[in-house]
């Protein structure tokens, strides 16, 4: 009798066993043991620049390039994302988050230069080919690099990036035509006003934002943003910013140009409520690349802090579905 329990015991225990769920190890591997996000610094011509990084070296490479007012954090949500699946290098702009920020009395802040520094950030380690994530100013930086070799690039995600007048009201134009244009003490004070706490908040980070998407924009973005902007000199580094904007209007056509040229594999990911960089951007680039794979999102300018799952999960099957893994 004791060994027909047993059997029967064993029988039962092998019965439970079979039908007893079996844990995805890639779901867990994917979402809930990501690799640790490191934080670092390298020396560019005599300063330090910040960067975070995650993910295994021997895999491609994505490079996460930061907007206005924003660094690297930003991107705080994303990385351990994609990070199990890719290689994530997320640089701060020179003058921006962790990195050195040198005086604008003595360094005149351009786009030329924050894509100059970057560039040498990735060389320094020995980055040749990657996949570039550009947000917001990271399209003037990102275009500026890929324009230098775009056999560097293996495939772009725009993220509310403009590189078409289509994107941008007449309003707008104006705005970055007048910041370049016009020298006097009342627009430089006017641009300066705009980098102050209160714009930050809500005409950043919030202007975009409806009472549904509220709840999900985390005030650690702006709170961390405007730590770096506590300083007269910090803010007019933003300022100088400003001020060379317009040059980017001025090479759309160029980088136009290279698009249509090089037909770069293209994720347009796209806050469709972004009333800066509209919507009509996200469409144009369509012309060039008509292969690109186009989402409008439920979300303003940062629609990367809105909606990451969303954002990670598009970039995951995008590059799964081109082979770049």
């Amino acid at each position: 009798m004791k060994n027909i329990i047993l059997v029967f015991s064993a029988l039962f225990l092998m019965i439970i066993g079979c039908n007893t769920p079996k844990v995805n190890t890639v779901v867990a591997e994917s979402f809930f043991l990501p690799p640790p996000t490191t934080y670092n610094y390298i020396e560019v011509n005599d300063v330090k620049l910040f960067y975070r990084e995650a993910g295994d070296p021997s895999k491609p490479t994505i490079v996460l390039l930061h907007g206005y007012p924003s660094s690297s954090h930003s991107y705080r949500n994303l990385i351990p994302m994609l990070a199990n699946h890719y290689h994530i290098i997320a640089p701060d702009n020179l003058g921006s988050g962790y990195s050195d920020h040198p005086n604008p009395n003595t360094t005149s802040y351009t786009f030329d230069l924050l894509a100059d520094y970057t560039d040498a950030l990735l060389e320094q380690l020995n980055i040749d080919n990657y996949i570039m994530y550009m947000q917001d100013f990271g399209a003037p930086v990102g275009y500026r690099m890929m324009m230098k070799n775009p056999k560097r690039i293996s495939a772009l995600i725009v993220q509310n990036a403009n590189a078409y007048l289509d994107g941008l009201t007449p309003k707008r134009q104006d705005f970055f035509r007048n910041a370049q244009q016009d020298t006097s003490q009342t627009e430089v004070d006017f641009l300066y006003s705009i980098t102050s706490r209160e714009v930050t908040i809500n005409k950043q980070y919030l202007f975009d934002i409806d009472s549904v998407n509220y709840k999900i924009q985390s005030p650690d973005a702006w709170t961390h943003d405007l730590s770096f902007l506590q300083k007269p000199s910090d803010r007019y580094i933003q300022v100088q910013l400003f001020q060379d904007y317009y040059t980017n209007l001025l090479s759309y056509p160029t980088w136009q140009k290279m698009l249509k040229e090089t037909q770069p594999k293209t994720l347009i990911v796209w806050g469709a409520k972004d009333l800066k960089f509209n919507a009509n951007g996200a469409k144009s680039y369509l012309r060039d690349l008509p292969n690109a794979e186009l989402h409008l999102l439920d979300a303003g300018h940062f629609a990367v802090e809105e909606k990451t799952s969303d954002v990670a999960e598009l970039i995951l099957k995008f590059l799964k579905k081109e082979n770049i893994k």
